[in-house]
């Protein structure tokens, strides 16, 4: 798989060690964060909107109401960037200052297209709810043509990016290394922690297993 190419936007400068030129971890970064955070200019004033956000290939897909200031301002072109953040584990060292954390990040830039073409649409939204809840689609009833008109999917290439991750222990000085202090890393994981039905759910209706998809 073709690598990432370090641009003026994206070459790594703080902590430049942790920069990752692997795109197989880029995809693997927005396939498991699912929340993306949505950077864009409009009038000079910056805004940073959190986003469900699903990869299809090398292209990004989010999706809004045609009628939010986010989504006009790509739909006409502002530049954007897109981030991505899964924090692996908290890093305790022997000392403050060196505490830490394990991560995999990730940064695109890039304008976002308007996805136009029904067949499109209708394929990247299915692989949107598959990717939440496997065999889902085939479940519920699928978007109305009302529906679809008040959305805009868009779609930004995947090519602009750096990805940078921090893994192991903590940087501990030497003079700290016989303090008698427990070292070591809180590991986290994005789990489902149960399936609670609500009041529109009959009682004769089988609880579903999506936990594959997480």
């Amino acid at each position: 798989m073709e690598k990432l190419v370090p641009t003026q936007k994206t070459r790594v400068r703080r902590g430049p060690a942790k920069a990752v030129f692997d795109r197989e971890m880029l995809y693997q970064i927005f396939d498991e964060a699912r929340m993306a955070h949505v950077g864009f200019s409009v009038d000079e004033q910056s805004y940073v909107i959190p986003m469900l956000a699903w990869r299809v290939g090398d292209q990004l897909y989010i999706h809004g109401s045609r009628g939010s200031r986010m989504i006009k301002a790509l739909t006409e072109g502002a530049q954007s960037c897109v981030t991505a953040t899964l924090i692996d584990g908290m890093v305790l060292s022997k000392s403050a200052f060196h505490h830490s954390t394990n991560y995999r990040s990730a940064v695109v830039f890039g304008p976002f297209r308007a996805v136009e073409d029904p067949a499109e649409i209708n394929e990247s939204l299915q692989l949107f709810l598959e990717g939440i809840a496997p065999g889902r689609w085939q479940e519920v009833r699928p978007p109305s043509e009302k529906e679809l008109k008040a959305t805009s999917i868009l779609a930004i290439k995947l090519e602009e990016a750096s990805v940078k991750v921090r893994t192991g222990p903590a940087n501990e000085d030497p003079e700290d290394l016989d303090l008698p202090v427990w070292t070591g890393q809180l590991q986290l994981k994005q789990v489902i922690t149960g399936m609670v039905a609500d009041d529109n759910t009959s009682a004769d209706i089988d609880t579903p297993d999506y936990s594959q998809a997480w």
